[in-house]
């Protein structure tokens, strides 16, 4: 039987996320990080990794689906129900109400400055995800394991990134190409 308190705690810390939640999915994943694995403690840093990439190749939002991968594994189903809900609960009353505000009011200066400073504080969280997963990307666990994996690292993030950008290539199979060459760098390397 699931303790009830756990659930309590699953969903409570996903209300917190949900409440702060701005800028979407990119945006919150430090805050998840910081509910789940330094707060709570439901996952390892290397598990949220884990998780981060599921996230990636799975439909469906990120965020919600972060909420739900965290409760299930913390809770099983009424663990993946609790997360879900909490992650969901604040935004919705927060934006069906502020709909209603902002249509009356979109013209203010006062609501463009709001607009202005949420997408500023977006970016800032962006970039704070991308500094974060980069240098564990490159650095797991923080300290080099050898040159020629941060090489190899660096280079996949590149090649990855230039063909999105500049070759418009979809991700998904920028994606699986990634994951079978490192399927197979690890086959060799061993």
């Amino acid at each position: 039987m699931i303790d009830p308190t756990l659930l309590l705690r699953i969903f409570v810390a996903f209300v917190r996320v949900g409440a702060i939640a701005f800028g979407g999915a990119y945006a919150a994943i430090p805050l998840v990080e910081q509910e789940v694995v330094a707060n709570e403690g439901f996952m390892t840093y290397p598990e949220f990794m884990d998780l981060l990439a599921l996230d990636e190749i799975t439909p469906g939002p990120i965020l919600i689906n972060s909420a739900t991968f965290v409760g299930m594994k913390t809770a099983g189903l009424p663990g993946a129900f609790a997360a879900t809900l909490g992650c969901i609960l604040v935004p919705c009353v927060v934006a069906i109400s502020l709909l209603f505000v902002f249509r009356k009011y979109k013209e203010t200066t006062l609501v463009k400055s709001v607009v202005l400073t949420l997408k500023c504080m977006a970016l800032a969280l962006i970039a704070s995800t991308m500094v974060t997963l980069g240098m564990n990307a490159v650095v797991p666990g923080g300290t080099p394991a050898d040159v020629a994996h941060a090489v190899y690292a660096v280079t996949v993030m590149f090649v990855a990134f230039a063909l999105m950008h500049w070759r418009k290539v979809s991700p998904l199979p920028v994606m699986l190409g990634c994951g079978v060459l490192n399927v197979l760098v690890s086959l060799v390397v061993g």
